[in-house]
């Protein structure tokens, strides 16, 4: 068994094999509750949410027996996105929360993640400590000091009043037609509610889980369900989410997609205008098109760079004070709001531009030219290590002459699956394709 466990979000695998047993699960849950019930002689509670897929049942379970058996209280909250796990962590004064979903990944992958009492995600030292517990001897509760575990039957709706808080007060959607795919995932109810709600007339779309069917054929890793009921249905807007709806991807009215990038320059330079937007930064990964540095620039803004993955965009955030950041595969944190990503408020925050300039979505999606960019996936053998190999890295330094100071190159490892990601930027598209087909060709052949 490797002893590394967590990757960029969690711990997640293949459902039913090695992490995402039922027996992992179970030491997981033993050893946070180990890690967070410090204090011997108070109870300790940690909420569990879930998204749609079938061994989210077994996971569940499992992880409440261990958490139980360490003498942390479990409140169970059912399908609800993973943000409404941060918020309700908070809100609801527990020492740890837990979501289990593999987020955009199909339905045979699970995955765990965990949220500290502040309702944000644990970092990378606390996860390793977790780790080290779980490979050691995890010390059970007395018999009168284990825990109860409670189904919390209102989460959901308690996700639902906050996030309706989110949108400007006075302010509703009469008039709007929204198509909502929520990809037969964790918001498959709460997200349309909100709309509704809120006075829009909602199209929903993936709100029919069985188990199978989370990110199949719809939601924000297949835009164009939503880009063709949003042409079908003549509405204003698309929002669709991925399988835990932290996530987000806005559809115009001419189905043209806005990805996570053209979502924060507007809600850069809209805050920046209001004086809402705190240190005249945000926050983004390395993945961020080059077109968005340079609007920021125009806009007397900048743009900090982290390494992929929403949690290292929250953890800068955090240490400098600023409250936007997110990454352009829609992860769009906004800490004034939430904790985590949140696709739904992000989505309600486009919507409050949209209100509030009177402009149709199509004037908003399209703040910036993008750079032109080429990202392809090679998939390796696990275990294995292509980017170690000198011919490899030959390539990759002849590819970042070619582009001189004209474009970029970022190649690195998926933190979820066995893939290597290729990524080129650069204003000459022929070079684009040539410089990254390159690369792919020399990963292939080494992997």
């Amino acid at each position: 068994m490797s002893d590394k466990l967590f990757g960029t979000d969690g711990v997640r695998g293949r459902a039913n094999s090695h992490p995402m047993t039922a027996e992992m699960a179970l030491r997981l849950g033993a050893a946070a509750g180990r890690f967070f019930r410090r204090d011997q002689r108070n109870r300790h509670r940690v909420v569990i949410g879930k998204d749609t897929r079938l061994s989210g049942y077994m996971l569940e379970n499992a992880l409440t027996a261990g958490l139980t058996s360490t003498g942390m209280n479990v409140l169970l909250l059912g399908p609800v996105p993973t943000p409404a796990v941060g918020y309700l962590t908070r809100s609801m004064r527990a020492d740890l929360g837990i979501m289990i979903s593999a987020s955009h990944n199909p339905a045979e992958d699970n995955g765990i993640k965990f949220f500290g009492p502040d309702g944000f995600k644990l970092s990378d030292e606390a996860e390793a400590e977790i780790e080290k517990i779980v490979a050691g001897e995890i010390a059970p509760a007395q018999p009168g000091n284990i825990g109860r575990a409670k189904r919390i039957d209102d989460g959901r709706g308690r996700y639902v009043e906050y996030a309706k808080t989110t949108f400007p007060g006075g302010q509703r959607l009469n008039g709007f037609r929204v198509v909502i795919d929520c990809a037969h995932g964790a918001a498959y109810r709460a997200a349309p509610e909100v709309l509704w709600e809120l006075g829009a007339d909602v199209i929903p779309l993936g709100v029919e889980p069985n188990g199978f069917n989370i990110n199949d054929g719809v939601g924000s890793t297949h835009p164009e369900a939503c880009a063709e009921a949003v042409i079908r249905h003549g509405a204003h807007l698309g929002i669709t989410l991925d399988g835990d709806a932290d996530r987000v991807q806005i559809i115009d009215e001419n189905g043209k997609l806005a990805d996570g990038d053209q979502i924060m320059a507007l809600l850069a330079s809209r805050w920046a205008a209001q004086g809402k937007l705190r240190g005249d930064a945000l926050v983004a990964t390395v993945m961020s098109n080059l077109g968005l540095e340079h609007f920021l620039e125009r806009h007397g803004l900048r743009l900090e760079r982290t390494r992929v993955g929403d949690r290292y965009v929250v953890e800068r955030m955090r240490e400098a004070g600023y409250n936007l950041g997110g990454e352009q595969s829609g992860h769009i944190v906004m800490t004034d709001y939430a904790t985590t990503g949140d696709g739904l408020i992000a989505g309600l925050q486009f919507l409050a531009a949209m209100a509030d300039s009177g402009d149709p979505a199509s004037r908003l999606v399209s703040q910036f030219e993008p750079v032109p960019q080429l990202l392809k996936n090679v998939r390796y053998t696990a275990g294995s290590d292509p980017l170690a190999l000198a011919e490899v890295q030959s390539v990759i330094t002849a590819a970042e002459a070619r582009l001189g100071g004209t474009g970029r190159v970022l190649i690195r490892k998926s933190g979820t699956e066995p893939l290597i990601r290729v990524m080129a930027e650069a204003q000459d598209e022929t070079l684009l394709h040539e410089v990254v087909d390159g690369i792919v060709a020399a990963v292939e052949k080494a992997a």
